[in-house]
């Protein structure tokens, strides 16, 4: 037997965001698509934990996602997304916990490598983070990373480059220094992004991570430790923004 499936819609880009504080400065900017009188929203499963909202953003087609927290959420999500769109890029907006030594808040996390930081076979031969029979970590194309130094002239926030750590547990002062032990190129932490990236590798879709820095997860005495969610993602949203006009 033969499914068939309707049409998926072409967009620009998914952008993917865990809260709703992180999804609300793209989607005060969201302007419908054609004649509706606004964006297209979906509320999805029983719970109605999930949104996905259809609009134009700076005259580009987008369908944010708010997926709620979690590497799970951050799966389905993104799998129901590609669903519903046909998309070349996801994008990761909202905060994120700062783990590089000399990351600081405000500063914008483009994640290009995203890992998991519990995952560990390594009784079983693979790398630390590595989930067995996948990538030990999963990458960017290099168009997404050649779109970075450009991006660094747009926006007023720094824009810093590298690996992102996901997990279920919040990395804090108190177990940061084994999480920096263990990856120590890792510029940012948080809870979905590594989850986004594995099901865009498998579906062969582009990913990018733009998180602002909201906060410090071990900070040394001469920088900030904290800074408020919204303005974080607003920062975020600004980048995200930025890059939209580069693809």
């Amino acid at each position: 037997m033969n499914l068939s499936f309707p049409e998926r819609i072409r967009v620009d880009a998914i952008i993917q965001a865990a809260m709703d504080m992180e999804a609300a400065p793209l989607l005060h900017e969201l302007a419908p698509i054609g004649d509706d009188e606004t964006p297209q929203a979906i509320l999805a499963g029983s719970h109605k934990t999930q949104r996905f909202v259809l609009g134009i953003l700076d005259g580009r087609t987008v369908l944010v996602v708010t997926s709620g927290i979690g590497l799970a959420n951050a799966a389905s999500a993104t799998a129901r997304a590609l669903t519903l769109v046909e998309a070349p890029i996801v994008i990761a907006a909202g905060t994120t916990g700062g783990l590089a030594r000399d990351i600081n808040v405000g500063d914008i996390a483009a994640g290009t490598r995203a890992i998991y930081g519990q995952a560990d076979a390594t009784a079983f031969g693979y790398a630390m983070g590595q989930v067995p029979q996948m990538p030990v970590d999963y990458t960017t194309s290099e168009a997404a990373e050649e779109r970075l130094p450009i991006l660094r002239g747009l926006i007023d926030h720094t824009v810093r480059r590298g690996r992102i750590v996901s997990s279920d547990s919040f990395c804090t002062e108190a177990n940061v220094g084994p999480m920096r032990e263990r990856f120590p190129d890792a510029i940012g932490t948080d809870m979905e992004t590594c989850a986004m990236a594995q099901v865009c590798w498998s579906s062969d879709v582009d990913w990018i991570s733009l998180r602002a820095v909201s906060d410090l997860c071990g900070p040394t005495a001469d920088q900030a430790f904290h800074m408020d969610g919204a303005r974080a993602a607003a920062h975020s949203a600004q980048a995200v923004r930025a890059y939209l006009t580069l693809l």
